[in-house]
């Protein structure tokens, strides 16, 4: 099976980094800077093609919320906190909040929708997210390129004890949701506030 998967990724590798990273992509990422570190991927091909699927990931999110706002209604029922913190961030930041947002977990399709809800130009959204994928591409893969002979000896290390490595990966996963449920209640904590000293 890993030598299948294995086989995949050097056959078809650009491809599936650019789908990848239409969906979200961290982990496409990593994974792009240390084939581009064994030499089965070119690192600044990578980093373009990576971009790129950011690029239009985000366009896609863009689109559906400029166009569908018959789904955005249905998806507001469900995610109407998220919808809350991505428009008073957008509101609060501007235009910087195209380059954080891929940084932001559980927000990243949500603020092109709700940016794509607003009046933004389509064409200035369309510019300062190329860059900003292309700035996502470039941070994250190059650590991964330069520290992949670490990486791939952590990733042995954590195959033959699983045991260890899963409640350490748990541990971490968590601790970062905690930290961004944190966030969002501070944004919507500071919010609240500012409504009843009106």
């Amino acid at each position: 099976m890993e030598a299948f998967f294995i086989d995949l990724l050097t056959r078809y590798g650009y491809i599936i980094l650019f789908i990848w990273c239409m969906m979200e992509g961290e982990m496409a990422l990593i994974m792009g800077g240390i084939m581009s570190h064994t030499g089965q991927m070119d690192l600044g091909l990578a980093i373009f093609i990576a971009g790129l699927g950011g690029f239009a990931g985000d366009q896609v999110y863009f689109y559906i919320g400029r166009y569908n706002k018959n789904f955005i209604s249905k998806k507001l029922r469900s995610q109407r906190r998220k919808f809350a913190i991505a428009h008073i961030l957008l509101k609060k930041n501007g235009w910087p909040i195209i380059f954080i947002q891929r940084y932001m977990y559980g927000l990243r399709t949500v603020i092109p929708m709700s940016i794509g809800l607003t009046r933004y130009d389509a064409k200035k959204f369309a510019f300062i997210n190329l860059m900003s994928a292309w700035c996502w591409a470039g941070i994250t893969i190059l650590p991964a390129y330069f520290l992949g002979e670490h990486i791939l000896d952590i990733l042995d290390k954590a195959k033959d004890h699983w045991y260890i490595a899963i409640p350490i990966a748990a541990t971490f996963l968590g601790t970062l949701l905690y930290g961004f449920k944190r966030i969002e209640n501070k944004i919507l904590n500071e919010r609240k506030n500012r409504r009843n000293a009106i």
